[in-house]
């Protein structure tokens, strides 16, 4: 797997640049790629905070020095949340939010904390959810509820309101779009009612994936206030925007409908043919563990080769396609025409950026990825 350096630059520079023109803080979701290399990166590019989803990931970032990290997700562990308050007294400039969707849950926390007094109370957001999808409270009402407990608590402090809006549909119709658009109004009501009842200067009413963060620009955007007590940051989560990619992002991301900002594929896999044991069929050496397939399965986009001569020939791959995965092999469908032969370096385009990392501890990262001899030019970790 390589990472592009000039498309990194170019979506970073691309996502910093919409987020001001709508008005939105980002809060990129550090899970996508777990690498803090690239978590700076998008701190130094204007970002507001790190999002991650667990304990584990959110020790990283700490393990970094974020200075800001929302845990988009509930907290739980009793001893997680005694360390986490070790680091709260231990560093006063240290933020953090997590989320809470019962009142079970505020209960545990209060329990927790008890042990250790922290010096300031954690600061938590109200997930509102929907109806048969991951966690949050299914109505403003029972989140509302919620609210209740955490202000009689004095061991946390209401800090806003959040949710996902990816967890309602999986598509990018019309139909979807509606679904997600009243989602969003919901997150809007709850956030209308609680706001004379927060904790803090400044409020954070908080969604975005990487589909429909245009949404969250068109309905979320308008209730950020700096003149209103308390103030309203509106905070966009996504994270897949820094690579992109080659399939389920490309055709779902919000400039595919004339909405949002356009950005580059910058990862990629390089797998050789290692095998073609038979007419219009040729194997790679890359397989499941190595390309992500929960979002659709890579696609074959160019043939790399050193001649005899020492040049290098590079050709774009039409009407090639990888229809199949195991463990350590790919199933290319190659055309009679195929330029393909035993020994060449194919590249793949992926897609779902959020099971690509995974699968990698040590990344180079090259100049350009189009180039006939692509430099390597740094390396990236991952910490999963």
């Amino acid at each position: 797997m390589t990472l592009d350096r000039r498309a990194i630059d170019a979506n970073l520079a691309t996502m910093a640049s919409w987020c001001a023109a709508a008005g939105l803080s980002l809060a990129p979701h550090g899970k996508t790629t777990m690498a803090p290399a690239l978590w700076l990166e998008q701190l130094l590019a204007g970002c507001w905070a790190i999002s991650v989803a667990n304990e584990p990931q959110l020790r990283v970032a700490r393990g970094a020095g974020v200075p800001r990290v929302i845990v988009a997700n509930l907290f739980l562990r009793p001893a997680g949340l005694k360390w986490l308050a070790s680091e709260m007294d231990a560093d006063p400039t240290f933020e953090f939010m997590c989320w809470v969707d019962s009142i079970e849950a505020v209960q545990i926390m209060e329990a927790a904390l008890a042990d250790v007094a922290p010096t300031r109370p954690v600061t938590v957001l109200i997930e509102l959810g929907h109806a048969g999808s991951r966690t949050g409270a299914r109505s403003v009402d029972a989140a509302s509820r919620v609210a209740d407990a955490v202000i009689a608590s004095s061991a946390l402090a209401l800090a806003g309101v959040a949710g996902f809006e990816g967890a309602v549909v999986h598509g990018v119709d019309e139909q979807s779009i509606v679904a997600v658009d009243e989602f969003l109004r919901q997150l809007v009501e709850l956030h209308r009612a609680l706001t004379p009842r927060y904790e803090v200067s400044e409020a954070l009413l908080s969604a975005g994936g990487s589909e429909y963060f245009d949404r969250v620009a068109a309905i979320l955007g308008p209730e950020g206030s700096e003149t209103a007590t308390p103030r309203t940051r509106v905070v966009l989560r996504s994270g897949a925007y820094i690579v992109h990619d080659d399939g389920y992002y490309r055709t779902a991301t919000p400039s595919t409908r004339g909405a949002g900002p356009k950005f580059e594929p910058a990862m990629h896999v390089w797998a050789r043919v290692i095998s073609m044991p038979e007419p219009g069929l040729a194997y790679l050496d890359a397989g499941k563990r190595d390309v992500p397939y929960d979002e659709g399965l890579p696609e074959v986009q160019l043939v790399r080769r050193v001649v005899s001569d020492g040049t290098v020939m590079s050709l774009p791959l039409v009407d090639h396609e990888l229809f199949a995965t195991n463990d350590q092999h790919s199933f290319v469908r190659i055309p009679a025409d195929s330029p393909l032969r035993v020994g060449d370096l194919v590249r793949l385009g992926l897609s779902h950026p959020c099971t690509a990392f995974d699968k990698w501890s040590l990344i180079p990262v090259i100049d350009d990825s189009s180039a006939t001899t692509p430099l390597v030019v740094d390396f990236v970790r991952t910490y999963f």
